[in-house]
Parts: structure tokens; sequence; C-alpha cells
């Protein structure tokens, strides 16, 4: 059986920590800045983490098999 290909675009975004959890920056600070209200922009420089159980975690599993 063939390696598994790890998915490019998540391997660029997604971080694994020690306890098995998924982080990843938010997006929409990039571009079109001035409309957007200062406390926005305070809440997307947060990092989301995303637990090992949730759905999103089995995702990136298979997206990220060698992670």
């Amino acid at each position: 059986m063939p390696k598994m290909k790890t998915h490019s675009g998540a391997k660029k975004r997604f971080k694994k920590s020690a306890t098995g959890k998924w982080s990843h920056r938010k997006s929409g600070l990039r571009h079109l800045l001035s409309g957007m209200s200062a406390k926005r922009g305070r809440h997307l420089r947060t990092v989301k983490v995303i637990e090992k159980n949730d759905i999103e975690g089995k995702v990136l599993k298979d997206y990220l098999p060698y992670k």
C-alpha cells in the first residue's frame, strides 16, 4: 500500500500540540481592514484551538496522517 499524501494546504495552516490539540490562525486579517472595527481585529489575532475529539480534529487526522 502506498504512503498517504499530506494535504499541502493543511500542513501550512495547522499545528498539533503535545497534548493532541490542533491550533490555527483565524482568517480575515489580510486586506480590507479599514472597515473592520478594532475589537474584531483584536479577536481575529487570537489562535483557535481545536480539541482532539472534535469532528475537525478527525478530519485533520486524515489530512495530516504523519503529524
